[in-house]
């Protein structure tokens, strides 16, 4: 991680150059589409000549979602801060004092590009916290973690010092396990407990393990053709050999981590209100299964229900997003 600064004023003047225009004409807050129409081709130009100034890793100005000058400042302060070269934290909106922390966690095989876009959605004051398994984007040379307990010990030490206000987990299918997990890691110890749960595309943990659940053992021609089924992974990943080989490792440990989980036998309910996802056409996880979590909290708030299928919620965030708002106000003390 670099430990390069960055003012407002030379992103501001590099946004301009781009742009052909005077550094005044960009101010702090006006919207990159809407506002200066900057289209994705000039985006694209943007965003390379700010990793290549910079020093940030190739996409990550598209990945932080931000749409302004003070968002894509802030985005880059946060990532040129070298004290935390391995945090699993990404921020594509820090806020200095936020009134509510949401900490997104995201599918297997999957990465922090799953909530892209989502900040937009939440009110100013809210901060996100997208949270990154080793093995992928900036964690790229780490590890991958195959095993439950050791991936939920690696983010509850991220997470631990920013658990001083309120805050909710969200996590999809796999993400909803860790969140899961995360929630019971946090009441066992003691520790401050999220306001509320939201748990997507992911059944209530049974005491029996689920059959014909370990895609991780399938060959690749098989693996590769069931996720074509479930949607959501792109054809180019899924259609050329050189891209499946880079990403097929992943895959194969958070499968592997989901299907060696060992579920408790008689766990204790949760006293925290949880809200079910799911999609309509979901054809790798039931209803039934969702609604089961009714039985793990004290307090279930019902299955939202979206049109699309298990991967429904790249399609409606911004509906998602206000469901989870309305939630954790409505189950805030």
């Amino acid at each position: 991680m670099t430990t390069t600064r960055v003012t407002i004023e030379e992103l501001r003047t590099l946004i301009a150059v781009v742009l052909e225009t005077k550094p005044e004409e960009v101010t702090d807050n006006a919207h990159f589409a809407h506002e200066l129409d900057i289209d994705s081709l000039l985006m694209l130009e943007i965003s390379t000549r700010v990793e290549s100034a910079f020093g940030v890793p190739e996409d990550a100005v598209a990945a932080s979602g931000a749409t302004t000058l003070a968002e894509l400042h802030a985005f880059l302060t946060s990532q040129l801060t070298p004290e935390t070269p391995n945090s699993p934290l990404i921020h594509p909106r820090p806020v200095s004092d936020p009134a509510v922390r949401l900490f997104l966690l995201h599918h297997a095989g999957g990465s922090h590009l799953l909530y892209r876009g989502w900040a937009e959605h939440f009110p100013e004051d809210w901060e996100l916290c997208l949270l990154e398994a080793p093995g992928r984007g900036t964690l790229q040379a780490l590890p991958l973690i195959d095993d439950c307990d050791q991936l939920v010990d690696y983010f509850h030490a991220a997470i631990a010092p920013l658990l001083d206000r309120p805050f909710g987990f969200f996590g999809h299918s796999m993400g909803a396990l860790i969140a899961y997990q995360l929630t019971r890691r946090l009441l066992r110890q003691g520790e401050p407990l999220p306001t509320w749960l939201g748990v997507s595309a992911y059944g209530a943990p049974r005491g029996d393990a689920d059959a014909g659940s370990s895609p991780h053992l399938m060959a690749d021609d098989e693996l590769r053709a069931w996720l074509r089924s479930g949607g959501g992974s792109p054809p180019q990943l899924l259609n050329s050999d050189d891209v499946w080989r880079k990403f097929a490792p992943a895959f194969r440990s958070d499968f592997k981590l989901v299907a060696t989980w060992t579920p408790p036998p008689s766990p204790e309910p949760l006293p925290v209100p949880v809200t079910a996802f799911t999609g309509l056409h979901d054809n790798l996880i039931g209803e039934d299964r969702l609604v089961a979590w009714r039985r793990l909290t004290t307090d279930f708030r019902g299955l939202e229900r979206y049109d699309g299928g298990h991967f429904y919620l790249m399609v409606h965030q911004q509906r998602i997003a206000a469901a989870i708002m309305a939630a954790i106000r409505s189950a805030a003390p």
